[in-house]
């Protein structure tokens, strides 16, 4: 049998969810497409839920991560602040090193016991 770990990290104050896998996929999106609406179609997301996540986290993080321009001629863009593009690099470099030591500690400590001996 193989076995794979999973793992959910984020960040959290006063017992609410700040900031995890979630806003740093559709964050990511955003920065890619220029635009919240496309990011969250290209998850399944309505638009209004996706403003409503941006608003959760500006709240409570303190400080706007999206700059932004309403539609019409040109159309409209999304981009990410200053602030918000640190976070993002931040949070993904921190998780590709927590997915790494966890996959370590996992074939260290948990991977002997699950494999049976020859």
């Amino acid at each position: 049998m193989i076995y794979n770990l999973k793992s959910k990290i984020w960040l959290e104050s006063d017992k609410k969810k700040i900031f995890g896998d979630g806003p740093l996929d559709i964050l990511k999106r955003v920065e890619q497409t220029g635009s919240l609406r496309q990011a969250a179609a290209g998850i399944a997301m309505s638009y209004s839920q996706a403003w409503r996540l941006i608003k959760m986290i500006e709240n409570n993080l303190g400080y706007h991560i999206l700059q932004k321009k309403a539609g019409g001629t040109g159309g409209g863009y999304s981009n990410l602040t200053p602030q918000a593009a640190k976070l993002v690099s931040a949070y993904d470099s921190f998780r590709h090193e927590a997915d790494r030591s966890l996959e370590e500690l996992f074939e260290k400590h948990l991977l002997p016991v699950l494999t049976p001996e020859p």
